[in-house]
């Protein structure tokens, strides 16, 4: 495991739960689910196990907790979605975050963990729904009703353009990685790809765009 390197604003109890989630979401990717005991990242974590307990109070809310510090949701919810008047710009630093998120080696195998276990660990895959997915498409769930507000933009139901918005940017490259085959003939155009995403989205959706 890389070192978490410790930040000076952060106290040692919120370095030790950085510690903490780095070491579970390797484990969780390594290794699945299942097959992770809280011993083995607090081992891997350099803390006991007590230490993983006061900060997480079982594995699942560890998994969600890891999850989530994967996917950075907080930094979207405080940085991306906080000026109604300005969706152009939100949506185009959402879809240059997100837009690498989903093709990151870490999203991929939490995704295909979930999946190679779901029969058996139905549960994981919930946990991660609404750790990652779910938790998203709230977040734009609401940017879209606090934006419509305005009247330049109109939204038919602001979960189903969420769920547009965001499959719409997994593209032909997530597809591909999911499915084990080499994508790098997509790198080079997956900037110009999301961009035009994000231009015939907002289009369709403008109050005037008829």
């Amino acid at each position: 495991m890389e070192s978490v390197n410790p930040d000076v604003n952060l106290s040692r109890s919120e370095q030790k739960r950085l510690q903490i989630l780095e070491a579970a979401i390797e484990l969780f990717c390594g290794q699945g689910f299942p097959n992770t005991s809280m011993d083995e990242v607090a081992k891997l974590a350099g803390v006991s196990k007590q230490t993983v307990y006061s900060h997480f109070g079982s594995k699942d809310e560890l998994f969600v907790a890891s999850i989530e510090s994967r996917c950075v949701v907080q930094r979207l919810a405080e940085d991306v979605f906080t000026d109604p008047s300005q969706p152009e710009l939100a949506l185009s630093c959402f879809a240059e975050y997100f837009g690498e998120l989903i093709v990151s080696p870490e999203a991929l195998t939490v995704f295909t963990t979930c999946v190679a276990q779901s029969e058996t660990h139905p549960g994981i895959s919930a946990l991660f729904f609404d750790a990652g997915p779910q938790h998203l498409l709230s977040l734009l769930t609401g940017y879209f009703e606090d934006v419509q507000k305005l009247g330049v933009y109109q939204f038919d139901d602001c979960r189903s353009c969420a769920v547009r918005l965001c499959l719409m940017m997994y593209g032909e490259m997530r597809l591909k990685l999911e499915l084990g085959l080499n994508a790098d003939n997509l790198v080079e155009g997956r900037v110009s790809y999301l961009t035009g995403c994000i231009s015939m989205f907002l289009r369709a959706y403008r109050s005037d765009h008829q």
